[in-house]
């Protein structure tokens, strides 16, 4: 599982704004992903995160959610979020600023629907730490939003892509995943060789 790319789905968890083809892009984002054989990740939450999660099921794929709570108690009832659909949950019990870092740095690539100011966080989050970003347009307002922040931002990113096919979009952020890659193949773990921990490394 730690060779799938894991492609975060940030979004909305209260989709009213969002339109009414908000649920099928969300559902086809999903299974884009996990036809992609890439792991899909999400805040353990509501609206559209959760229809990926939904559609990434529906297609045989993995998932994974980052839940702002520090236990499934406190997930279900002090947060009010759903455990359905989701493989495998991580409790980080940092609130929903905190959960937002962990789960961005967990992931290889951050994909935006129709969101709201948390979404927007995400983004910032992402764009900070270099991560590749795909931004799925639609007719929602913050692709133009995030596209605002870009244009009166004053740094360039050639990381972020844009698109209005889930499909084009999810194959557009696995290609620049697998720039970041390693060639795997040069490198082989072997279990008789000493271990050196970072103090000696900086050391020799």
């Amino acid at each position: 599982m730690h060779l799938q790319i894991k492609l975060c789905v940030s979004g909305a968890a209260e989709t009213g704004h969002c339109g009414i083809d908000a649920y099928d892009k969300g559902l086809e984002l999903g299974r884009q992903i996990a036809k992609h054989n890439a792991v899909t990740v999400n805040g353990a939450t509501t609206g559209f995160p959760l229809w990926a999660i939904m559609g990434a099921k529906e297609a045989g794929g993995y998932t994974i959610g980052f839940s702002p709570a520090n236990s499934e108690r406190e997930h279900i009832e002090q947060y009010n979020l759903p455990v359905e659909y989701l493989d495998m949950i991580v409790y980080t019990g940092f609130g929903y600023p905190g959960r937002d870092l962990i789960l961005t740095r967990s992931s290889d690539a951050v994909l935006f629907g129709c969101g709201r100011i948390g979404t927007i966080h995400e983004f910032t989050i992402a764009f900070e730490d270099q991560k590749p970003i795909g931004i799925l347009e639609a007719g929602w307002e913050i692709d133009e939003v995030l596209k605002n922040i870009l244009e009166h931002g004053h740094r360039d990113n050639e990381r972020i892509v844009f698109d209005t096919d889930p499909k084009a979009l999810v194959e557009r952020v696995i290609e620049l995943v697998n720039k970041d890659k390693i060639n795997r193949a040069s490198f082989r773990f072997d279990p008789s060789a000493p271990t050196q921990t970072p103090s000696a490394a900086l050391v020799q």
